[in-house]
């Protein structure tokens, strides 16, 4: 008899640890789903930025109708579909900085890892680009594809070095200028959304959408709603999941809105009328859903699984898309580039983009290790997911004076 309940006892002690291991596989193969779904969309999104920041002139502008379907397409991608990316890579930043909630956020921890993650590569790419437009000036190389540094008052230099009142010489880096900002802002940010999130992320947003509304503490509003959004989602444990039976729906939607969008903006552009331009900037909060969706569907095939173990290199696109794209512009005006055959310029400078950033990334990261650590602030080549990790990504901005026409409307 007692051998009976020992072994009954036995077999139902192993059932219920048996349970529990069930229970924290299931949990973490959910988390790790999430996870890779998030490394998938920040190398997407990164790359969709390259294309937002190809640069034009007046007379390769795709306003100008020049060449048809293709000047729509780039109109399609640029001012449109890839929009999304730096407010969806803000939410994303929101999320994970609160995905264990407030009891597992340390303040004083999270500002001093981000002092090496955010502010320290944001240091060495903006000032090293600084350092060298500065250098080739000197010798009038470079005036009129970036802000002219020898004659700009010192406020502006400040700026362009530290992104204090405006965006730095490196332009994307503007996202993590923000990032930092909404870091530092992050417990006011989590007490607003804890206690009334409905009227915090509803008034953010209008402030977000609604142009010519400005607030000073970032360079752009979509950013503070997008991350706040994002830490709301965590911190009232919302299922990133709940919408992923409905991805071919909501895909098919975003992507609708956007060519809708497209057509507009491509006839009334570059100067869009009030009603366009708020229906811009909501698509580019909104349509981050999509993408989302979109990383459901793509986690599931063998490329998106490929994409998504891709590590650091989205952020060290991130970093260096910019210099790289003007550089090659520089070179295109240099050889008396035709205006006619700018599309081949337009493919074949994001082509070359990504080559040599895949390229220089896979060297810096085995030839020096200890730099590349510091450049991609101590992210790894393998994936992982830290809180406000990767920009991750940027939407284009307006540019300074002197930079590329190329920009001004991005």
């Amino acid at each position: 008899m007692f051998l009976r309940r020992g072994l009954t006892s036995a077999l139902i002690e192993t059932v219920a640890r048996g349970g529990a291991a069930q229970t924290r596989v299931t949990r973490l193969a959910v988390d790790q789903n999430i996870s890779s779904r998030i490394n998938l969309m920040r190398i997407l999104l990164i790359a969709g930025i390259v294309f937002v920041h190809v640069p034009y002139d007046q007379q390769t502008s795709p306003f100008n109708g020049a060449n048809g379907l293709f000047d729509w397409l780039r109109v399609f991608l640029g001012d449109s579909f890839f929009r999304i990316g730096v407010p969806c890579l803000s939410a994303i930043s929101g999320y994970l900085l609160f995905q264990r909630g407030l009891t597992g956020f340390d303040y004083r921890k999270v500002v001093s890892s981000k002092l090496r993650t955010v502010l320290a590569p944001f240091l060495l790419w903006n000032l090293g680009l600084f350092a060298l437009v500065l250098l080739v000036q000197r010798f009038g190389i470079g005036i009129g594809y970036f802000p002219d540094l020898w004659q700009a008052p010192t406020r502006e230099v400040l700026s362009l070095g530290f992104a204090l009142e405006g965006f730095p010489v490196n332009l994307p880096l503007y996202f993590l200028r923000d990032l930092l900002v909404c870091i530092l802002l992050s417990p006011i940010l989590a007490l607003l959304v804890q206690r009334s999130p409905k009227l915090t992320c509803g008034l953010l947003f209008a402030i977000a959408v609604i142009p010519d509304v400005t607030i000073g503490i970032v360079l752009k509003k979509s950013i503070l709603f997008s991350f706040t959004f994002g830490a709301c989602l965590a911190l009232h444990r919302i299922d990133a999941k709940a919408l992923d039976r409905h991805a071919v729906a909501g895909l098919g939607l975003t992507l609708a809105a956007a060519a809708v969008l497209s057509i507009g903006l491509y006839r009334y552009g570059p100067d869009f009328p009030f009603w366009l331009d708020l229906a811009r900037n909501t698509l580019s909060i909104v349509g981050a859903v999509g993408f989302w969706l979109l990383s459901a569907l793509l986690i599931r095939t063998r490329a998106g699984q490929k994409l998504a173990a891709t590590g650091s290199l989205s952020f060290w696109i991130f970093c260096g898309h910019y210099p790289v794209l003007v550089v090659l512009w520089m070179i295109w005006n240099r050889a008396g580039g035709d205006p006619a055959l700018y599309p081949y310029f337009y493919i074949g400078a994001v082509l070359v983009t990504f080559t040599v950033l895949a390229i220089s990334n896979r060297v810096a990261a085995s030839r020096t290790p200890g730099l590349y650590r510091m450049l991609t602030g101590s992210r790894g080549t393998k994936p992982s997911i830290q809180p406000a990790g990767v920009p991750a990504a940027s939407q284009a901005a307006p540019v300074p004076q002197g930079a590329v026409i190329g920009q001004q409307r991005r």
